[in-house]
């Protein structure tokens, strides 16, 4: 059921949703400074192109730090995260919103505009968000069975 929600979220949205997410990595990589905000476009960019199965998670919930480092990356991301609201940010924000309505208008679409809603949160704040298989991080281990 993936692959063809991923199919048809493809031709629908994740087209061009895609390739606005690689249009501000590319700016963003041009220039030195902003590579951290390119790895965080490339990972949200394929998150766009096939959101079915895949989900966004913060840094954070993946490693537990609590060190300096981890509030010096916090740092840091948040003078990026500013950076990308006001450069991409916002029109990412409002294409996925489009996105949404456009999809909830139909019964049948309704997926594809929770997913669309979902990225739209993620299109404000990308630095510091890995995508991950939802397979893979609720995997339970066999031998606790």
């Amino acid at each position: 059921m993936r692959l063809i929600g991923n199919i048809l979220w493809f031709v629908l949205f994740g087209w061009w949703l895609a390739l606005m997410w690689l249009l501000g990595g590319l700016v963003f990589a041009i220039s030195i400074i902003g590579l951290p905000l390119t790895r965080s476009a490339l990972e949200l960019a394929k998150m766009s192109a096939f959101p079915f199965g895949k989900t966004v998670v913060h840094v954070r919930d993946l490693d537990h730090r609590t060190d300096g480092v981890a509030q010096l990356t916090g740092v840091i991301g948040f003078i990026f995260n500013v950076l990308w609201l006001l450069t991409f940010g916002l029109s990412l924000f409002i294409s996925f919103v489009v996105a949404g309505l456009i999809a909830c208008v139909t019964i049948i679409l309704i997926p594809f505009g929770l997913q669309a809603f979902k990225l739209a949160v993620v299109a404000l704040w990308p630095v510091g968000r890995r995508v991950k298989s939802v397979d893979e991080l609720y995997q339970v281990p066999l031998n606790t069975v």
